[in-house]
């Protein structure tokens, strides 16, 4: 505790003693940002006025002032408008670096080890949680058991989620605690896995089931949420990212995010969207709430879901899995409480923010938005977050009634091998199909999911163009008519994140008058090739023409 508050005492003492502006100009710069007309547009300074807004993108060296006040030179480095990711779980980045991470091991006996030394390095933890495990990244085929974790720790409780938040993982101590037995019942919108000819639990939760599990597990202390997004936000920050739209935050989570507003520690924007309708009512009351701490925080809308993820076969299909014949996932809400709910919303002016993997949740929120849009009329701008898996006769729906299709291209290179095992070649075409989910007449708002992707952006923009992983595979691109442009990928990034989010004229282009936030980073990303648009670093982060992140000893953080 004693650390806890020295770190946000010091946190907020940084913030509280910045002194008011003066006019600032960035000078010595390759300007890039997107106009109102969407296209790129390059300057080559940047003028910020006292109350740290864009008083002026320069075009000519011709124009330049000779009298700011304050005068950066920006070593001809590349500057860009602060990068904007329209799907993360903010907490869940913070909490998950203060926590056990598996994302990064490679097979089970690796994930086994890390428990194990984890355990052992915290041997006062009542309970070991975690994240990030990945059986298709294991090459397990299968998914582990509560006998594998018990291997690595039996003598306390263990509950891990699986890297896409859609399952989890129990050891036999934490079953026992949650009373879960092979007469336990899974629950409508989940499912607990069985071991092989029996009724045992095997030890995974899926979706809804999770929870049977999860209530035992003691919840994060008000400290632990305070520390949490102050670590997000330093690792968001160092990315390049300003603003997030933060899918599923509980009133616990937007306690969070006020005090650190009225400390003055809350450093970046975040566009908030409540855990289903009751966090909504708690949080915003009659309405979403106003723009707080100079344009960091507002209470847009709400997000719900209407299925699980592809990798636990809990995302919602029109025909069953390829790789399950008889299963076609989970739909978590009935249709009529899914309309329900969304009228819940739309009644009091929320934002709706729905996700849907699998066609089948795709075509039926489609469906509900057609049926519900005159009823709910005026600007609405409901989200789809994901549209992962899309009938290819249902993607011209996509350009009607103003939808925003919120996606994240590094699911695609993530979920490449995965896919094509879940599903056959007929419904690959319409897989992460952003260039003709845009042609539908759509706008596209990009993001990672992080902590289930990490936050990078600029994978996010190589993977948007090239349909390539990391490897350079598949060589031409996975599905390449289904790449963007770079200027539609910078958009995705920036002004069409601000829009998603109900923020267009409050940041995401640096037009005069908005908020200054930018970035400068070590090369040009409409011209990188995709191998070096990968590895693109983020040297500096302003948000309100305070700098808020500089690159040390070549460390960006990434």
């Amino acid at each position: 505790m004693k650390r806890t508050l020295a770190i946000l005492s010091a946190v907020a003492a940084t913030a509280l003693s910045v002194p008011a502006l003066a006019d600032t100009l960035v000078r010595n710069i390759q300007g890039i940002t997107i106009d109102e007309d969407g296209e790129v547009q390059r300057f080559v300074a940047l003028l910020i006025d006292g109350d740290g807004r864009v008083r002026e993108t320069i075009a000519s060296t011709r124009d330049v002032p000779k009298d700011a006040e304050v005068v950066i030179d920006g070593k001809g480095r590349t500057l860009l408008p602060g990068m904007i990711d329209s799907h993360v779980h903010v907490m869940g980045i913070g909490l998950g670096a203060l926590t056990l991470d598996l994302s990064q091991t490679n097979s089970l006996a690796e994930a086994q080890q890390a428990i194990a030394a984890y355990a052992a390095q915290y041997p006062d933890r009542a309970w070991i949680i975690g994240r990030g495990w990945n059986q298709e990244r294991w090459g397990l085929g299968r998914f582990p058991t509560a006998e594998e974790l018990d291997a690595a720790v039996a003598d306390r409780p263990v509950y891990l989620e699986r890297v896409d938040g859609h399952a989890s993982w129990a050891n036999t101590e934490a079953m026992r605690r949650a009373g879960i037995t092979a007469e336990t019942q899974s629950p409508s919108g989940g499912r607990i896995e069985t071991l092989p000819g029996t009724r045992a639990p095997s030890g995974i939760f899926v979706d809804a089931a999770a929870a049977l599990v999860q209530e035992y597990v003691p919840a994060p202390l008000a400290s632990d949420r305070d520390v949490a997004l102050a670590r997000a936000q330093e690792i968001l920050l160092a990315q390049g990212v300003t603003a997030v739209a933060d899918m599923g935050s509980t009133i616990e989570d937007w306690q969070s995010f006020r005090r650190a507003g009225d400390a003055g520690w809350l450093r970046m924007r975040i566009m908030s969207y409540a855990a289903g309708t009751d966090n909504m009512a708690l949080i915003g009351g009659p309405g979403p709430s106003q723009w707080l701490y100079g344009d960091r925080l507002r209470l847009n809308g709400v997000k719900l879901y209407l299925d699980g993820a592809l990798g636990s076969r809990g995302a919602w299909l029109k025909q069953p899995y390829a790789d399950d014949p008889g299963n076609r996932g989970l739909p978590l809400e009935t249709p009529t409480d899914l309309r329900n709910l969304m009228s819940r919303a739309a009644f009091d002016n929320f934002q709706l923010a729905i996700h849907a993997i699998g066609d089948a949740a795709n075509a039926e929120v489609l469906t509900a938005i057609e049926e519900m849009a005159p009823t709910y009329e005026g600007d609405r701008r409901w989200r789809i977050e994901h549209a992962q898996i899309v009938d290819v006769a249902d993607i011209r729906r996509f350009g009607e009634h103003g939808i925003i299709a919120s996606m994240q291209p590094v699911h695609q290179t993530s979920d490449r091998e995965m896919a094509e095992a879940r599903l056959d070649p007929p419904r690959l075409e319409g897989a992460y199909a952003w260039q003709s989910i845009r042609d539908a007449g759509t706008r596209l708002a990009f993001g990672s999911d992080a902590p289930v992707e990490s936050a990078d952006p600029f994978a996010g923009f190589a993977a948007a163009i090239s349909r390539t992983d990391s490897n350079g595979q598949p060589f031409g691109g996975w599905y390449p008519d289904e790449r963007v442009a770079r200027s539609t990928a910078l958009a995705a990034f920036t002004s069409n994140g601000a829009y998603a989010g109900f923020a267009e004229g409050r940041f995401g282009r640096l037009l005069p008058g908005e908020w200054a936030d930018f970035i400068i980073v070590d090369r040009d990303p409409m011209l990188a090739g995709v191998s070096e648009l990968r590895d693109t670093r983020v040297l500096q982060t302003w948000v309100a023409g305070i700098r808020v992140f500089r690159a040390e000893n070549g460390q960006t953080g990434r």
